[in-house]
């Protein structure tokens, strides 16, 4: 996993379906690359939701702390991964500080699947790329 790699979007990034919603919830009102710059660091010491759920507060608030509203990050983390221990992988809002965008980039990463009214430009500037030049 080449973290760092600018051309490349978070979600193409990550190595398993917990670190992508992390991501998710990272990116939320913060640019991607500093996003990138903070998950080498964050999915090293916390590669799932277990690890995360086990780990230090105050560790995983210094590791956010570059993106802004760290506590606030890594309250819905926690909350995220306590909510990704019983989830079904079907309806990804119903995870914890996860919405519109983060449902959205679940169809299209996991499940394939274009989904309605996608209001995010790089997941736009991903579909048109990657789903419409196979047709």
């Amino acid at each position: 996993m080449n973290v760092m790699d600018p051309n490349r979007m978070v979600q193409q990034q990550v190595a398993n379906k917990w670190q992508h919603f992390a991501g998710v919830i990272c990116l939320n009102q913060t640019g991607r690359q500093q996003v990138k710059a903070v998950l080498p660091e964050l999915f090293k010491r916390y590669p799932d939701a277990v690890t995360f759920i086990r780990g230090r507060k105050a560790t995983q608030e210094r590791i956010l702390k570059p993106l802004g509203m760290n506590k606030v990050r890594a309250k819905r983390l926690r909350g995220m991964s306590v909510d990704f221990l019983s989830w079904d992988g079907e309806d990804a809002t119903k995870l914890y500080g996860v919405g519109k965008y983060g449902s959205d980039s679940y169809e299209l990463f996991y499940k394939k699947r274009i989904p309605e009214n996608v209001g995010d430009h790089e997941l736009q500037r991903y579909i048109k790329e990657e789903f419409n030049e196979h047709q």
